[in-house]
């Protein structure tokens, strides 16, 4: 197949200079053929990229470059482009006619989303044997299942790219097991195996690990030396490493009473779930899919009944904490996020806010609609609140403008809790940070507490952030344990 001829000329030298733990990150990757950027959040992994594929175009090791991003951040990547670099992208989006006119040019630098790449499998593959390409993707976690079509598109494609980087600051997302696809993803299996099942069978937790001491160091030994399996091309910097002055991040939990209504809702739909539980003898209470299901609807409830309930029309326990913190947090002149998973709690949330002027972020809005809020947030004074899902907001957006979180709920995703957190803690941020956990008492909330602390721990391990020895002191497998204990299941 002919190779495209490249004729213009462009400025490939980068608009700004990066911090020194920047640029010593870019000199350890610039000459891979394959890398991974996995830079805690917050600490500017966007620079580290966009330098990545100057260098490549700089020195003609690449004709072009590929960008994959999440659809809501292409208006936040085209503004780090425009910063950062004298590029201008071309878009590959959706539409199939336009897409062909971008794919038979001579665009240097390429912006698109994972759908689109999608969508266009057979043309980015023969897109590829054109020119010499380079790809990067950003927030890669979010082709972690190696069994959906996404992630199976990448992995085809894989091999047509000259040159691959992949960055996250969560690359176990959830469980430790989520580092395979992503990194399959960059050298086909050859550092971590090329059987997924084996792979997941090795480092999933198991509820037999606090009652079987060998299995379970057997298990902390593997996930001990799970980041040696990849460091040769991977280059990871913690907030406590980076030697950048950042303020302190507070956590603080506030546990709430229940109103009367929401309580007996919630131990009905809990001692519904004890009954299938013990009717059904299931051994396992962390995996199967029913049970799960039950779970996130008693989160629901412990949220905010009305999103099971229409019917309910009483104010949840944890709202007059809520409005407590806010005003706390109006009246010393400082912003806040309020988190939730539920697209409708959002809107009961913005629209009970409104005397801080609350906006919102949610999955239902058109992206244009997204991207005025989060303008309004950071820009208005009179806008003192944001509330936002995870889902559309907890990733590549800077809002530095508030410095309190606070979690009305949270989902049982370790990506989710620590990338809302950090849309406040990263460069920029003056200000202490606050992350308030908002969590009823005597319910599911307590759970999911120890879960995502107890994901964390193995996270940082498994990232190479802490030892093995602080992680065994650490971690107490109380995830199972404590489950059963707000269930009021019995042995």
């Amino acid at each position: 197949m002919a190779q495209l001829v490249f004729r213009t000329t462009h400025s490939f030298t980068p608009t700004h200079k990066p911090f020194p733990y920047q640029e010593q990150a870019f000199d350890a990757i610039k000459d891979m053929e394959y890398c991974a950027i996995l830079h805690e959040q917050g600490l500017g992994k966007t620079k580290i990229a966009l330098d990545l594929l100057l260098y490549w175009l700089s020195e003609n090791t690449v004709d072009s470059v590929i960008l994959v991003v999440k659809k809501g951040l292409i208006a936040n990547w085209q503004k780090e482009i425009d910063a950062h670099t004298s590029l201008k992208p071309k878009l590959i989006t959706q539409n199939k006619a336009e897409n062909f006119h971008a794919f038979n040019a001579p665009h240097r630098l390429y912006l698109t989303h994972f759908e689109a790449i999608k969508g266009e499998q057979s043309r980015m593959a023969l897109f590829c044997k054109t020119r010499r390409v380079g790809v990067v993707i950003d927030e890669v976690q979010k082709i972690k299942n190696p069994e959906s079509a996404l992630t199976k598109s990448f992995l085809a494609l894989s091999d047509g790219f000259e040159r691959r980087a992949i960055m996250t600051g969560t690359l176990v997302a959830n469980r430790p097991y989520d580092v395979w696809a992503p990194i399959c993803f960059l050298d086909g299996g050859e550092s971590l195996g090329e059987d997924f099942d084996m792979f997941k069978n090795d480092y999933d937790f198991s509820e037999t690990l606090p009652e079987n001491p060998h299995e379970k160091e057997a298990f902390e030994i593997r996930l001990s030396h799970l980041f040696d399996r990849i460091a040769s091309f991977a280059v990871r910097e913690s907030k406590d490493g980076a030697g950048i002055d950042l303020p302190s991040k507070v956590f603080r939990t506030v546990t709430c009473e229940w109103e009367t209504e929401q309580e007996e809702l919630y131990k009905q739909i809990r001692d519904d779930y004890r009954a299938i539980v013990e009717r059904n003898g299931l051994p396992t209470v962390d995996e199967a899919e029913g049970i799960l299901k039950r779970l996130l609807r008693l989160v629901q409830v412990a949220s905010n009944p009305r999103l099971v309930d229409s019917g309910y029309h009483c104010t949840p326990g944890k709202f007059l904490h809520l409005e407590d913190l806010l005003l706390g947090t109006v009246q010393s002149g400082e912003k806040a996020i309020v988190w939730t998973s539920f697209t409708d709690n959002a809107d009961w949330l913005t629209s009970r806010l409104s005397s801080f002027g609350a906006v919102k972020v949610h999955g239902k809005m058109a992206i244009e609609a997204r991207n005025k809020s989060i303008e309004r947030f950071l820009t208005e004074d009179s806008v003192r609140v944001l509330v936002a899902t995870p889902g559309a907001a907890k990733e590549g957006l800077t809002l530095t403008v508030a410095n309190h979180v606070i979690f009305f709920d949270r989902s049982f995703s370790l990506d989710d809790y620590l990338q809302s957190q950090d849309r406040i803690h990263r460069i920029s941020q003056t200000r202490t940070c606050y992350v308030h956990n908002l969590v009823m008492r005597d319910s599911v909330d307590e759970w999911v507490d120890v879960l995502l602390a107890e994901k964390e721990l193995a996270a940082k391990l498994t990232h190479g952030d802490i030892g093995a020895e602080e992680f065994g002191a650490d971690m107490n497998y109380q995830m199972f344990a404590v489950l059963k204990s707000v269930l009021a299941l019995e042995e």
